[in-house]
């Protein structure tokens, strides 16, 4: 997300950061991503290597063939894989309206932060910072590729 806690504009994410798609993929490689449609078909296609299920209260919606399936509810998808003793995290990936439902059921979140502010029309929700503790913060590099200063961070849910 930037500075001002924006996170998407017209379906698209409004920077190109590819050290951040790097991460992404380092980090939900072999794991569970739950998304809302609008996130899924903007990304386009189950990603390879991970197992995608798409919040969707859209009649008739079907998942493409793939590591993907769907639920109707964060509750349901959440369920779902925690019922797997093989699971041991489950990924939010997007968009707004699933990380708001999410976000009190979560203990950990990894966040980069890319130290800009930009324009856009979906935004990270609002977070009592009082409630995590930052446990982890690598930054980045800048460079010709990654035209942003940039942080990785990861924040664990006070006990």
């Amino acid at each position: 997300m930037g500075m001002n806690r924006v996170i998407g504009k017209d379906g698209k994410l409004p920077w190109h950061l590819p050290a951040d798609l790097k991460n992404f993929k380092d980090l939900t490689m072999n794991h569970v991503m739950v998304m809302g449609r609008k996130t899924f078909e903007s990304i386009g296609r189950p990603l390879p290597g991970r197992v995608s299920i798409v919040i969707t209260r859209t009649k008739g919606w079907t998942p493409p063939s793939g590591n993907c399936g769907f639920a109707d509810s964060i509750n349901a998808a959440i369920f779902m894989f925690k019922s797997m003793l093989v699971v041991d995290e489950i990924f939010i990936i997007g968009g707004a309206q699933i990380y708001q439902e999410a976000i009190d059921k979560a203990d950990r979140m990894y966040i980069t932060l890319i130290h800009q502010n930009f324009s856009g029309d979906t935004y990270f929700p609002e977070v009592d910072w009082e409630e995590w503790d930052l446990v982890n913060r690598v930054e980045g590099t800048k460079d010709q590729k990654n035209i942003y200063d940039h942080s990785f961070l990861v924040f664990d849910r006070k006990i």
